[in-house]
Parts: C-alpha cells; structure tokens; sequence
C-alpha cells in the first residue's frame, strides 16, 4: 500500500453539539523516527466523547460543577474527537523495530501512559481531546503508544477496547485483589444504562475469573444479556431503586466483595452501604446525574468499615497489553458487544443514536 498524502478526518468547526462536526481532507505528514502511520479500520464511541462534544443535554444532564467546567474546558481548538480505534499499520518510521506494514493494531487512550503512572504530562496525551482523536482515515503514533489486536476479533470489536474494556480491566486486574472465584462482584451498572457498556466488560472480565456477579441496570433487555453472560443475580434499579438492600438480601447481609461504580454521585452511597466491611468501591464513570451526598455519609462508613476507594482513568499502554493477552485465552467469555456499527460518512447519526442511549453493546464507526 503506498503511503498516502492526505487524509479526511472529522473535526469540530465549534463546540456545543456533534453536529458541529464538519469532514475534511487535510494533508498528511510522514511517520517521524519512532513514529507509526496506521489507517484506521473503525471507531468506538464512549461517554467522554459526547461530553467534549460540548453537548448541551449531556453537559445539563450531570449538572457540570467547577471541576469539570475546567476539565471540558482542557480541549484542543477544532480538535479531531474519538479516543478508541483499530487500524492497520501501513507504514513506520526508521527507528521503529516492533512494528511492520499489515500489523493491526490499537492506540492506547494515553498515548504517554506507558505504566500506571499518572501525571500531567500523561492527562495531555488523551486522544480525542487535549490532542486530536482518531476519527480519520489515517493517523501516526508514536510507536510506544500501539498494542496488537487479539487474532480473533475484528477490527469493529477491537476498536472497543481501549476505553472500555482497559477501564474495566485496570479496575478488576490492576488495584486491589483480582476477582476470584467464591467471592461476590458487584460490577455491572450501578448507574444509567447509558454507561452499561464499560461494566459488560468488568461482568465479562469477571465471569471469566470465576466471581460471583451481581449486574444491575435499569433495562430489562440489558439484564437478559447480562444472565447470558454470566450474572448470577440481576437487579433492575428502576423497580427497585434500593437495590443495595437486595445486595445485601442476596450476600446474606455480608455485601459484596467489590463495586464497580459508573454513576459516581448518583450512586455513591449505596455503592458504600452494599460493600462488604473491608471491601472495595471502584469509580470508574459519571454518568449519573448530581445529588447531594453529605461527606458525613461517605466518611465515617469509609473510615470505619475500613473501606477502599479507588478511581479509575482507563489505563497505560502495559495494562492494555496484558489485557489483550487475558481476551486471547479467554475468547468466547471476554468478545466485546457491538450494538450497531456505521459508515464513516455517518458519523453524526452514529453520534446521534448513541446519545439516544437505544444502544445494548458498543456503536461504532467503520471506515
């Protein structure tokens, strides 16, 4: 394949709304040095991007505070969105070795992240956001940043992995004691069924390590995919709303070993009070709308219950690798969901449909 001159990428004339997104040929610069031009195969999308997007019923829909006012506002100028992708590897720069033409391949969400380091520094290598993302035809990174594909998914299935799957993995695998078998999860949609994608991986993940899984979600066709998938015990929030009660009627009054929260306000504290004393809370979203929590609340059960508390921010480029490696031998238990999958001169409508929250599995965008 001959190394092309240009590319058509999408790009924000402004912020406010996805349908700001205009598509355009910009040149394409040579693979630098330690650089690897890859032509991407299909796109994800994931809460974050609608978010940046600058959506008005996203942003109203979780009641922006101060804190992430700045965040939002940490964006690159007509930045190109998207931070998951798959692609193939068509041409490298002189210095790289570990990669050749024809590689499929994955761009770490961090492309500096390369261990479960965080800094500064790490926070502006986000794709789709602080730099451009990955919603073009063809894009260099740096040859650090790229993971190889599980054989035998596709590139749609792969290109949810990066976000997702390593949010899901990096909370189960990464902090506190993996899942074992015997033990009690709780990990798959504390929240709106919006984010249920991200814990359809931890129930995958968890399954797969032999946990006992309590799934949750407000979507009846949700859960049935849930039990097939593994879920010992199913929860509809919305019929009952006090679903950590039912946690601890299932666990015996015990609670779980570890929750995995996607809400974050919303959720918080039942998240506390279904966890088992000395248990784990990861945060791994904030889909949930704010409410009031009393930091009373929070604080004196954490403290003396002897609590863990970890947040979570997708993950490094060796988590992704290893994660990679745990989806190979696991294949039938751990292959990513996909709901519906666009053509790229569609993506606003695949914008679209996503935020409509109709979606059971991952959207994504095939180029």
């Amino acid at each position: 394949m001959s190394t092309p001159q240009t590319t058509r990428q999408y790009s924000y004339s402004q912020r406010g709304s996805y349908d700001n997104l205009v598509l355009q040929e910009v040149l394409l610069a040579a693979p630098k040095a330690n650089e690897v031009l890859v032509k991407t195969h299909a796109v994800s999308l994931q809460f974050r991007d609608l978010l940046l997007a600058g959506n008005k019923f996203m942003t109203g829909y979780i009641g922006l505070a101060e804190p992430w006012s700045n965040w939002l506002s940490n964006v690159k100028p007509n930045f190109v969105p998207c931070s998951d992708m798959a692609g193939e590897v068509i041409a490298v720069g002189k210095d790289v070795k570990d990669w050749k033409a024809g590689d499929r391949v994955c761009a770490n969400f961090f492309l500096e992240k390369l261990n479960d380091e965080q800094t500064p520094e790490t926070d502006k290598s986000a794709l789709g956001g602080p730099i451009d993302g990955v919603l073009t035809e063809y894009r260099t990174f740096p040859a650090h940043s790229l993971v190889a594909i599980p054989p035998h998914l596709s590139y749609e299935e792969a290109s949810t992995l990066p976000c997702a799957a390593l949010t899901a993995y990096n909370a189960l695998y990464c902090g506190y004691a993996p899942p074992e078998g015997g033990g009690n999860s709780a990990g798959a949609g504390n929240g709106r069924s919006l984010h249920v994608r991200i814990p359809k991986f931890a129930l995958q993940f968890a399954v797969a390590a032999g946990a006992t899984v309590i799934a949750t979600s407000s979507s009846a066709e949700k859960l049935e995919i849930a039990k097939k998938l593994g879920a010992a015990h199913v929860i509809n929030y919305r019929t009952t709303p006090a679903w950590d009660r039912e946690v601890l009627k299932i666990t015996g009054g015990v609670g779980v070993d570890r929750v995995l929260d996607v809400a974050g306000y919303a959720t918080l504290q039942r998240s506390i009070d279904s966890v088992k004393q000395g248990g784990s809370i990861d945060l791994i979203g904030v889909v949930g709308s704010l409410n009031e929590v009393s930091p009373v609340d929070i604080l004196i059960p954490v403290m003396f219950r002897n609590l863990k508390l970890r947040g979570i921010y997708v993950g490094a480029v060796s988590q992704l690798q290893d994660m990679n490696k745990l989806i190979a031998t696991n294949p039938a238990a751990t292959r990513p969901i996909v709901d519906r999958v666009f053509p790229f001169s569609e993506a606003k409508a695949a914008f679209a449909y996503f935020a409509s929250q109709a979606h059971v599995g991952k959207v994504v965008i095939k180029l």
